[in-house]
């Protein structure tokens, strides 16, 4: 047996017999890559219009009255936006360079991390729009308890599956646990 026809063999086993999915190491990366696009499609979408918003803020009357602090907040909020949305692109720009060069798997590991850090971008910039929004319409103490409340809430939603994940273990550690007593 060759190295080829083994690597071809070992692409065709099973990823993971004990998910009960039934799918190849290759299978399991086309549709990895084709999960992590659709959640591309909706955060490229939504740090563009961002983005665009931030943008647009400094073309109007008002922003004249921002002051030290509002203005560093809204640069660092463009900035926040413009490198979230390189980040959310990165993806696409990795897949066009590896594309057909038999590296999907490295491809789908790399934008893995690429939108986790494209997530932390969104909720720095969901979090500092709403304190700069706030500390003009009303006043920087309660923009700063707002932020702060969005903040707890995003970092919530990020640890929800973790938490989920490792009560689910737990509870089947469990349950394993009480079969073996029987």
């Amino acid at each position: 047996m060759t190295v080829r026809s083994a690597n071809r063999r070992a692409k065709r086993a099973e990823a993971d017999p004990s998910d009960g999915r039934h799918e190849t190491l290759d299978e399991r990366m086309d549709r990895n890559w084709n999960e992590m696009l659709q959640e591309l499609r909706v955060t490229q979408t939504g740090t563009q219009i961002i983005t665009g918003f931030l943008l647009a803020i400094a073309f109007q009357n008002r922003f004249t009255e921002l002051d030290r602090f509002q203005e560093g907040v809204y640069l660092g909020l463009v900035l926040a936006a413009v490198l979230t949305t390189a980040m959310g692109l990165a993806p696409v720009n990795l897949h066009r360079v590896l594309f057909r060069k038999h590296a999907k798997e490295a491809v789908v590991e790399i934008a893995h991390v690429l939108l986790r850090i494209t997530l932390v971008g969104v909720g720095i910039i969901l979090t500092g729009t709403v304190l700069l929004i706030f500390d003009v319409v009303l006043d920087r103490s309660t923009a700063v308890i707002a932020a702060a409340v969005i903040a707890v809430v995003l970092v919530a939603i990020a640890a929800l599956p973790h938490i989920l994940r490792d009560t689910r273990s737990a509870e089947a550690h469990a349950d394993d646990q009480k079969e073996k007593e029987r």
